[in-house]
Parts: structure tokens; sequence; C-alpha cells
């Protein structure tokens, strides 16, 4: 090759380098302080489950047998505009990364206020449903587990609003596969697993699933405890002992539809209440503090059953998009919390659309079974999982 051929041939690859495309970049490690979960604003490019942001994190009690991270994802408000919800992932340590399952954990009521926030309580050892997320853990699994949406320094929760958290559990499970820290596959099996407000969240992930992340390897949902009907839950709490949680949904709600107005038919007292709520209160507190309180001490009036509150309630009843995969459903026959008859009224609704439901009823009450449904729902996870053909109970 002559000179003039080889400073020809330097320059070519010299340009090429310089113009070609630049490869996408890794997201860096994340901010090691409560920044961390402040949204970037504007939201960067990218597609629903793109990871934003990461940590390495502590898996609390898991901390010798598990990795942790958290992680900001980008997914989808109930609005259907992009937003950015934190979470945490954790795999086991002697897992086989390339074709570990990953169970979605949707977890259950946490409270509004950002010192309750679920990836915060992993992390030093307070989440309340940790013997469900070892049952997964020892079987092998991958979990993600997301915190939903508006868990930040000033806290903007969507509690119970199924548009917004079902696409928050599946985006944490795209958000596992795509953090190159925890080298898990595309192609995993999916669970989608959770009790109460997490019930909820699971039975919305797997009805939105088909069209929200068709490519997802969906095996199988375990939901426990759902609100199906917010309406139906929440009215029957008024002056009980789960008035907390007909507060926060009202809160909720209005959080994630601004032209719900919950301001204009609060009083100065419901605004005190609120405030407090969404600054210190937990699901202690919830239970607790507010217990056996009426919401005509917090409003002018029942603002709540106007055409635009009943639009949007309607709209986050679950039952109009039967999931195509099998489906463990249970409830407490003594629920306090999350009424019986309209969890019954769901399983039917399933049922009458062709579901592959397993339908199993316990004598005993919402927080008890919490702990003693786990072991059928590990059952369930990893039947589905080994690929055991599911046998409906309708």
């Amino acid at each position: 090759m002559t000179a003039r051929r080889v400073l020809a041939t330097l320059v070519a690859l010299v340009l090429a380098t310089a113009f070609a495309p630049a490869a996408a970049a890794a997201p860096a490690p994340g901010p090691s302080d409560d920044a961390f979960y402040v949204p970037p604003s504007p939201l960067p490019a990218g597609k629903p489950g793109d990871v934003i942001r990461w940590r390495p994190s502590h898996a609390g009690p898991r901390a010798a047998s598990a990795d942790a991270w958290q992680v900001m994802y980008l997914s989808t408000n109930a609005l259907g505009q992009p937003d950015a919800v934190t979470g945490t992932v954790l795999v086991p340590k002697n897992a086989d990364r390339a074709t570990a399952p990953i169970v979605a954990f949707a977890p259950g009521t946490h409270g509004p206020a950002f010192a309750c926030t679920p990836s915060a309580m992993i992390a030093i050892g307070a989440f309340y449903e940790q013997p469900g997320l070892d049952d997964l853990l020892d079987a092998g699994y991958a979990v993600a587990v997301p915190d939903y949406e508006g868990y930040q320094p000033a806290p903007k929760t969507t509690y119970v609003v199924g548009r917004s958290e079902g696409p928050a559990v599946i985006d944490a499970v795209r958000a596992a596969q795509r953090l190159g820290a925890a080298g898990l596959s595309a192609s995993a099996k999916v669970v989608f697993r959770g009790y109460s407000q997490g019930g909820g969240a699971a039975a919305w992930a797997g009805e939105l699933q088909p069209s929200y992340a068709p490519e997802l390897n969906l095996v199988g949902i375990a939901a426990g405890g759902v609100p199906a009907d917010l309406v139906q839950v929440t009215l029957q709490l008024d002056g009980k002992f789960g008035f907390g949680v007909f507060a926060y949904a009202l809160l909720g709600l209005d959080q994630a539809y601004p032209e719900l107005q919950l301001d204009s038919f609060l009083t100065d007292n419901g605004r005190a209440k609120l405030a407090e709520m969404k600054q210190s209160a937990c699901t202690f507190e919830l239970l607790t503090t507010y217990a056996n309180q009426k919401i005509a001490d917090y409003t002018t009036g029942p603002g709540y059953i106007k055409p635009a509150w009943v639009a949007r309630l309607t709209e986050n009843k679950l039952g109009g998009t039967p999931p195509r995969v099998p489906v463990f459903l249970y409830h407490a026959t003594g629920d306090q919390l999350v009424q019986f008859a309209q969890a019954d009224s769901l399983h039917k609704t399933y049922c009458a659309a062709g579901v592959q439901e397993t339908w199993k009823t316990y004598d005993t009450d919402h927080i008890t079974l919490v702990y003693t449904g786990n072991a059928d729902v590990l059952a369930f996870v990893k039947d589905r999982i080994a690929g055991k053909p599911a046998t409906a109970s309708c």
C-alpha cells in the first residue's frame, strides 16, 4: 500500500469515528440523598420502563443474600402522560440472572408521606410485607417493587388510582430488565403479585398488559384484598376504623386528576387534616390517628359524587378488560377495609369472561390475610413459573 493510500485510510477512519452516531449512554448512578426521588424536569426522552437513574441499595434483612438497587424509571400516569416512578429491584445472590423469573411485587398501603416510601422501607428493614418478599427471594426469583407515582420529598401520591398504578407495576419489570447491573433477561417469565392496594395494582397491571406491554412474558397474576370498585370500597369506611383509607383515596384521586378540585369542597378542618396526612401519615397513622372520623367533618358537601368524580371512579373500576393469563384472586370474608362483596363481583366478572381464575376466600380479616395468604400465593406463583396448567375454580 502506498503512503498516500495509508494516509487516506487513516483520515477516513478518523472521520468515521468522529462523526459516527454516539452510543446511548447508560444512566449513571443517581444522587445519594433524597434528591434521588425528585424527577428531572423536563423528563428525558424514552420509552416506558427506561431507567432514568439508579443507585445500589440495601436489601434490608436480605442484605446477605440479595443484591438491591433503587431505580427511577419512565412510566405513564393516569392521564396517559409520561411520568417518573421510583422502586427497588432485588436479585438473589445465588440466582442465575440470565434465566431468573421476575415477580412484580406491588406493595399495599404505605401512606401519603414521603417517609413511607416502599423503597425506603425495604432499605431500612421496615417493609411490613417482608415475609411475602422473602418467599420470592428464597424461591430464586428477582423482584421488582414499585413505589407508585408521587413518592418524593413534596409527595403527590396517586393512591388507589389503577390507571396510574398498573403502568407503574408493569414498568417496574421493564426497568428491572433494562437495569444493566441486575443482568436480567428481557424474555424472563413474569408474575404480578400484590395485596390490598397492591392487589388492585397487580390486577390493573394484568388488565393493561396486553395493550401496554405485550412483549412481557407474563404467566400469572396473584391479587388479594382487591379494591376493584372504589365507590363500594370507600363510602362504607365513613365513620369507621378505615376512615383514613377513605380520606387518602380522595387525596390520591385528586392528585391524579386535577379537574376534580378536592379543595373546592373541603372545610378548613379538612384542609388541615389532609395536609397533616400528606406530611406525616404512614399506614399505622391512617388506621389510628384518623380512625372513626367522618367525611362530613372534612367537607362542605359530598363533592365526590359530582359527575367529574363519578367519571374518574368509573374509569378506575376493574373488570373491563379481563387478564389473559391465569389469575389467583383471594379475599377475607371478614375484611373490614376492602369490602368483600365488590371483590366477589370482580371474581364473577372474570369467571364470566373466561379467565383461568382460582378464587379463594379466607375466614379472617384484612390485615391478617396480608400474611396468612402468602403460602397459597407462593404456590400459585411457583406453578405458573414451572409451566403447570392452571385449573379454574369458578
